[in-house]
């Protein structure tokens, strides 16, 4: 079965419960083969936002992109998530799709790898404590692009 890379994140609520709960309803959508340590980084976007605890976990299933990406919707609106179209916004539960094994895309609904995973540590620091060998077309190897970007903002939950 093909491997699919999660990121997690919340803010809202009990944070790390939240996000350990998630990966625990991933089960749903496949098997968790590993998880990374919880980090605690500053929120982006609005201010006066709490410190976001995020996390990434490694899944062996057997959906499509497309079923797995409805499944992380639906662990979300069970978390109590509202998408109401504000980027960057305080939420309980966020879960990105970030890479699946052997599938790019370019849809409105689901851009795989995800356009963002280069940029932001809080999202390769974690991955690469799962999967740092993992080469990521437009980015590179997962472990020397978490090295290059470095930890600033990242600290342990």
């Amino acid at each position: 079965m093909p491997l699919a890379y999660i990121g997690l994140g919340a803010n809202l609520g009990q944070p790390a419960e939240q996000v350990l709960q998630a990966i625990a309803g991933l089960a749903a959508c496949g098997q968790v083969l590993a998880q990374s340590p919880l980090y605690r980084t500053a929120p982006l976007g609005e201010p006066g936002q709490p410190d976001y605890c995020n996390a990434a976990c490694l899944i062996d299933t057997a959906l499509s992109p497309q079923q797995l990406m409805q499944g992380l919707l639906d662990l979300e609106r069970a978390a109590g998530r509202v998408r109401d179209g504000r980027r960057w916004a305080a939420r309980r539960l966020d879960l990105d799709l970030l890479h699946y094994q052997g599938i790019s895309l370019d849809t409105p609904e689901l851009q795989l790898p995800h356009p963002q995973i280069g940029r932001r540590n809080f999202v390769l620091v974690p991955l690469a404590d799962v999967a740092p060998d993992l080469e990521i077309p437009g980015v590179g190897r997962v472990g020397d692009a978490a090295r290059a970007i470095g930890r600033d903002g990242l600290r342990t939950w």
